[in-house]
C-alpha cells in the first residue's frame, strides 16, 4: 500500500515543481483529487489521481473583502460566510476559494439589533482605513420608528442632541417616506441612533444600514455576500 503523503509534496514531484509553487497552485484551487477541488497543501493522498488545471498560474491568492447583507433575528457566526452563501449575481470575477474565509477581520461592526451591509476584510488596507477613518465616513440607516415625532423633532435629530454626556455633531436625518427615517451620519457610536430617537420620543422598530462611506449594499440579498469590486472605495 502507498504510504499517505501531503498533497503538496506528491504534487511538486508530478508537475514537478518546487514544493512553494505546488502549494500556490493548491491555494489557488488548481488542483483536484480524485476530481475534487482541494485546497489544502497538507491534505494527505495515496493513489488518488492528481490533476493540475491547464489554466493553473502561480499568483498567490490575493486578500479579498466581503460585503454581507446581515439579518436582524439572526446572530453573526463566521459559517455564514461560505460559499453557499455566495450572491449569485456578483460580477467581480474572482473564484471562491476557502482562503478567503480566513483570518477576516470585522469592520465597523453594525448598531445591536441592526441589519443590512457588514465588511468582513482581509485586506489591511482596508481595515486600516475604516479603523482609523470611522469618525469621517458617512454611514448611512434607514430606521422604522414608533411613536409621535414631536414638532423640533426632526431638527434636534439633525443637530442639538447630546450623547454620552456630549454634543453630537451635525448629520443629516429626513423622512425617507411616510413611516422610515433616513440617518447618514458620521463617526456613530454604539447605541447612538437609538439613544437620538427616544430623546426625541421614538423607539425604533426596525433599522438597517444601507452604506458605509461611497459603498452602497445595494440589492444584495440578506444573508449573502458579494466581493469589493476593485474599483470599489469607502
Amino acid at each position: 500500500m502507498t504510504e499517505p503523503v501531503r498533497l503538496a509534496k506528491r504534487l511538486a514531484a508530478q508537475v514537478p515543481c518546487s514544493r512553494r509553487e505546488a502549494e500556490l497552485y493548491i491555494t489557488g484551487g488548481w488542483v483536484k483529487v480524485d476530481g475534487q477541488v482541494v485546497e489544502e497543501p497538507q491534505f494527505m493522498v495515496t493513489g488518488q489521481k492528481i490533476e493540475l488545471d491547464p489554466n493553473a498560474t502561480l499568483v498567490p491568492v490575493e486578500s479579498v473583502t466581503l460585503l454581507f447583507h446581515q439579518s436582524a433575528d439572526a446572530d453573526f457566526t463566521p459559517q455564514l460566510l461560505c460559499a453557499e452563501t455566495h450572491a449569485a449575481d456578483d460580477h467581480s470575477g474572482i473564484r471562491t476559494l476557502k482562503h478567503h474565509f480566513q483570518h477576516l477581520t470585522q469592520c465597523l461592526p453594525l448598531e445591536a439589533g441592526a441589519s443590512g451591509l457588514a465588511v468582513f476584510s482581509q485586506d489591511y488596507r482596508v481595515t486600516r482605513k475604516l479603523a482609523a477613518d470611522a469618525g469621517t465616513i458617512e454611514q448611512e440607516y434607514v430606521v422604522e420608528p414608533s411613536g409621535e415625532l414631536g414638532e423640533d423633532g426632526l431638527k434636534l435629530l439633525n443637530h442639538g442632541l447630546s450623547y454620552n454626556g456630549k454634543p453630537l455633531p451635525p448629520c443629516k436625518v429626513s423622512w425617507q417616506n411616510e413611516t422610515r427615517l433616513r440617518f447618514a451620519l458620521k463617526g456613530v457610536k454604539p447605541g447612538q441612533i437609538g439613544h437620538m430617537c427616544k430623546a426625541v420620543g421614538l423607539q425604533i422598530v426596525s433599522m438597517k444600514r444601507l452604506r458605509i462611506g461611497r459603498v452602497s449594499m445595494s440589492k444584495l440579498p440578506a444573508g449573502q455576500w458579494r466581493y469589493l469590486m476593485a474599483y470599489e472605495r469607502f
